[in-house]
């Protein structure tokens, strides 16, 4: 099975969509997906319980500590299905992709597969230009800090295997920057991934929850973190 962790937060506006989306579109995967609700204010869980009994294959679940991190923290544990896939709710990330990730999991003997937005066969619509322009630099700084080829650690869409991210657990980032933790762990620790490109667009609806200023130094952390760990695994060798 295929478990989808959505994490959201203050998405009423849309969360209804997020629903059909996955409903309409995933017709032959085996597939749950799980809600996070991260302390939404306005009527996010209630739409979210509401919808439940019309819907199969949904979990809603009320995160217990603040944070992307704990909502992502949260969907791992819970999840019932042998591969995850992290997903936002703002249907940013190509839901032909996620079929993509899935059937090369279920027919490759793959840990994770790593999609990348900034590929020459990628296709990106309505990237905000500084945060593009900022995304390329610390990608670019991780990898040569990292000694690897992938280009997209910070993205948040991609699948894993759950034994691995039990593996690499605990993950101690609180906010955005746990996208970037998951995959350096995985990366480090020599589990099995490919990278494949991928497709994203802007969103249409609703707020970004992505602030470059109140983030730049959680990711600086998590980065100096997983440099730290990296090392040491190293050294135990």
């Amino acid at each position: 099975m295929l478990s989808i962790i959505v994490p959201v937060r203050d998405e009423s506006k849309t969360i209804k969509e997020v629903f059909d989306y996955f409903n309409n579109n995933l017709k032959n995967i085996n597939y749950e997906v799980l809600i996070i609700n991260d302390f939404s204010n306005d009527d996010t869980l209630n739409i979210t319980k509401s919808l439940i009994n019309e819907y199969k294959n949904f979990k809603v679940l009320d995160n217990n500590k603040k944070g992307l991190g704990g909502a992502i923290n949260l969907g791992i544990k819970k999840a019932t299905g042998e591969n995850i896939a992290i997903m936002m709710a703002d249907q940013s990330d190509d839901i032909n992709d996620l079929i993509e990730y899935d059937n090369l999991m279920r027919s490759g003997n793959y840990d994770a597969i790593l999609g990348s937005r900034f590929t020459k066969n990628s296709k990106v619509n309505d990237y905000p230009f500084q945060k593009l322009i900022l995304n390329r630099i610390f990608n670019f700084f991780v990898s040569i800090i990292f000694l690897n080829k992938y280009n997209d650690y910070t993205n948040a869409f991609k699948i894993y295997k759950k034994s691995a991210l039990l593996e690499i657990m605990p993950l101690i980032s609180e906010s955005f920057n746990i996208f970037l933790e998951i995959p350096l762990k995985i990366i480090s620790r020599n589990y099995k991934y490919k990278i494949i490109s991928i497709n994203w667009m802007g969103r249409k609806k609703g707020e970004s929850k992505f602030k470059i200023k109140e983030l730049r130094s959680k990711y600086l952390f998590t980065l100096i973190y997983c440099f730290i760990e990296k090392n040491l695994l190293n050294l135990k060798k």
